[in-house]
C-alpha cells in the first residue's frame, strides 16, 4: 500500500452529516472524497470550483440591480419559473439531506 498522510479538519457537525449522507449514496468513503478534492486542487493549482460571495442587494450598483431585475423579468416572460412552494420544498430537502 502507498504511504499515506493524515489530514485533520474541523467542520460543522450538520455539514459533515449531510456530506456523509451524499457520499454514502455514492458509495464513497469521506477519506476518498477528501483525497479527490485535494488531487483536484493540486492538478488545477487552486480550488476546483468557483468561490464567490453571495449576491447582496446592498452591494449592487443601480445598473447591476437594474440588470438583475431585467433578467428576472425576462425569465418570467420566457416561462422559466419555479413556484414558491417548490422552492420551499427544495430548501427544506437541502436542510434535511
Amino acid at each position: 500500500m502507498a504511504r499515506t498522510s493524515n489530514v485533520s479538519a474541523r467542520v460543522e457537525p450538520s455539514v459533515k452529516l449531510r456530506a456523509e449522507a451524499v457520499l454514502d449514496r455514492l458509495g464513497m468513503p469521506m477519506s476518498n472524497a477528501i483525497e479527490l478534492f485535494l488531487r483536484q486542487v493540486a492538478m488545477q493549482g487552486g480550488l476546483p470550483f468557483e468561490v464567490k460571495l453571495p449576491l447582496a442587494y446592498e452591494a449592487l450598483t443601480q445598473d447591476e440591480f437594474d440588470a438583475a431585475m431585467e433578467k428576472g423579468l425576462a425569465d418570467v416572460k420566457a416561462g422559466r419559473l419555479i413556484p414558491a412552494e417548490e422552492v420551499g420544498k427544495r430548501l427544506h430537502r437541502g436542510r434535511d439531506a
